[in-house]
């Protein structure tokens, strides 16, 4: 029988997470996102379809010889070929060879698929389903039955649908998923349907649930789904998946936790749920979503004034719960809709004490003035700190900038263009002259800027450009709009963001690049000062 107050977790970002558009892994990345999940204690991990394709041949190899403190490693395939006897049907050789202890095989429960998708009667697919299910069972795997477009084949005809899991369950699948494959199905239905299956079948079956979010409802539908009884959950990090995604993982566990009283992780695990959520997305070069509840940046982002604050005074004002519960952390952004509490808060993340009534007034007066020409700070949080230090007059610069130089030249029809760049720095009434070359302009200003520099300030070597973001405003102006620059730069222990606005390219990467680089200084400075 099921303990109805644990729910596994099945993770198929592996498999159904990388057929997103431009998610695509390799073996050493499924691999390394193998170990993380076990880390954070998934129960099942789906490895991919070991029939489909050499890469998911070779993923199960690797993990061989793996051994998983928590999950379990599952192939993935579908039931057998109608004209193949099961015991030769490549597929279910393919699966059996993975050594894989769980084997999760997908089969029609809905009618029309069988009559039109694989051209056999209804009788002939509840055949394969029995066959493939009671063949990988008496090879004592682990057998996982996914009904593929259950919701769909069950308002369609509710009777075979239901024969279809009582065929499955009958043949040694010792889970049975519903799937709402096509992600269709509102959250009513899931609720009516899921009751019904859920009271029908033997109590020894776990009953599972499978939703695409092709409504918006995926998350939604699958927590419907636990409190109806179902004690098993698929879905991918981040939502990843084909099309509009699968139901998001990071929505289900910490809701499931800590609002439904339902257990599904380790103890103590819900805190790596942010670094689980960007860890995916770096190995999938995919830039994160800030709006993802419980893990995206502006999960628990505050900007008006009155927000702030209330959330200054108490967080459950406005934060339904603490940040760190799932690894993430309270952002408070700074704008022209900003109030007092705002830069008092936005300031004290900075180590910037002691602000009076009247530094903050001058802030904010500044600060609206610099926005309405185009500079936000939101995001730009290593700008915002050395502004309110220029404002308040606190802050004493580290070089002088001389001159810059930016040539783009291009000397044939094929050939690329040349980019160089010269840049001149004073520290101290020295003056130091450096040229570059790079892959375009802004590289080889920022090429030439950190030469010129790495003489007085060697440790700018040990911070990189990591992301860079243009965005055009003022549209009308066409190419003599203001231009914003967004420059991420980082080390191997944190990042910061800085900003640069100007109807000039090149100037507004500049400004963004300088304060990239004071900001640098202004941090390793301020260590140094601590570690004294």
């Amino acid at each position: 029988m099921n303990n109805g107050n644990f729910i596994k977790i099945y993770d198929t970002t592996l498999r159904d997470g990388s057929q997103a558009a431009g998610v695509n892994f390799s073996k050493i990345d499924k691999v390394r996102i193998a170990d993380i999940l076990d880390d954070f204690g998934v129960s099942y991990i789906e490895g991919g379809w070991p029939g489909s394709n050499p890469k998911d041949i070779s993923f199960f190899e690797a993990v061989k010889r793996k051994k998983f403190k928590h999950a379990k490693i599952a192939a993935f395939g579908s039931t057998r070929r109608h004209s193949n006897r099961v015991e030769n049907d490549d597929n279910i050789v393919k699966l059996l060879e993975s050594e894989a202890p769980v084997i999760t095989i997908f089969g029609k429960s809905w009618e029309l698929h069988s009559r039109e998708v694989l051209k056999i009667t209804p009788d002939q697919n509840l055949e394969i389903i029995a066959d493939s299910c009671r063949y990988l069972a008496d090879k004592k795997r682990e057998v996982i039955f996914d009904a593929e477009h259950f919701f769909d084949g069950y308002k369609d005809n509710p009777e075979y649908a239901l024969q279809v899991l009582k065929t499955a369950a009958a043949n040694g699948a010792s889970s049975i998923v519903l799937c709402d494959t096509n992600g269709g199905i509102i959250t009513s239905e899931i609720t009516a349907i899921c009751k019904k299956v859920v009271a029908m079948l033997p109590q020894d079956i776990c009953v599972g649930i499978h939703c695409h979010n092709d409504s918006g409802l995926a998350v939604a539908n699958s927590l419907a789904a636990v409190e109806t009884g179902i004690t098993h959950i698929q879905g991918t990090v981040n939502g990843f998946g084909e099309r509009c995604g699968n139901a998001d993982l990071c929505s289900i566990i910490p809701t499931l936790e800590l609002k439904m009283g339902k257990k599904c992780l380790l103890e103590d695990n819900l805190k790596k749920l942010k670094s689980l959520n960007l860890a995916i997305n770096e190995t999938a070069n995919i830039n994160a979503n800030p709006n993802l509840p419980f893990v995206g940046s502006s999960a628990f982002a505050h900007k008006g004034g009155m927000h702030v604050n209330a959330v200054n005074k108490n967080p459950a004002t406005f934060e339904h719960i603490p940040p760190e519960t799932v690894g993430n952390k309270r952002r408070i952004l700074v704008s022209d809709l900003s109030g007092k509490t705002n830069i008092l808060m936005k300031a004290a993340e900075h180590n910037i004490e002691n602000l009076t009534d009247s530094d903050i007034k001058e802030i904010l007066s500044e600060l609206k003035k610099v926005e309405d020409s185009g500079y936000e700070f939101e995001s730009a949080n290593a700008s915002f700190t050395l502004f309110v230090k220029k404002v308040m007059k606190t802050y004493e610069p580290f070089f002088q900038l001389e001159g810059y130089r930016v040539i783009v030249e291009k000397r044939g029809h094929n050939e690329p263009p040349l980019s160089e760049a010269t840049v001149k720095v004073s520290v101290g009434g020295k003056q130091e002259l450096t040229a570059a070359e790079g892959d375009g302009p802004v590289n080889a200003l920022d090429k030439a800027f950190r030469k010129s520099l790495s003489k007085f300030y060697p440790q700018i070597n040990d911070f990189y450009l990591i992301d860079y973001k243009v965005r055009i405003f003022q549209g009308a102006e066409g190419t003599a709009a203001k231009t914003r620059v967004l420059i991420e730069s980082g080390n191997t222990k944190e990042s910061w963001v800085t900003v640069g606005v100007s109807e000039n390219i090149i100037e507004a990467s500049w400004e963004a690049l300088v304060d990239s680089v004071e900001y640098a200084l202004l941090l390793k400075n301020s260590k140094n000062n601590q570690a004294k």
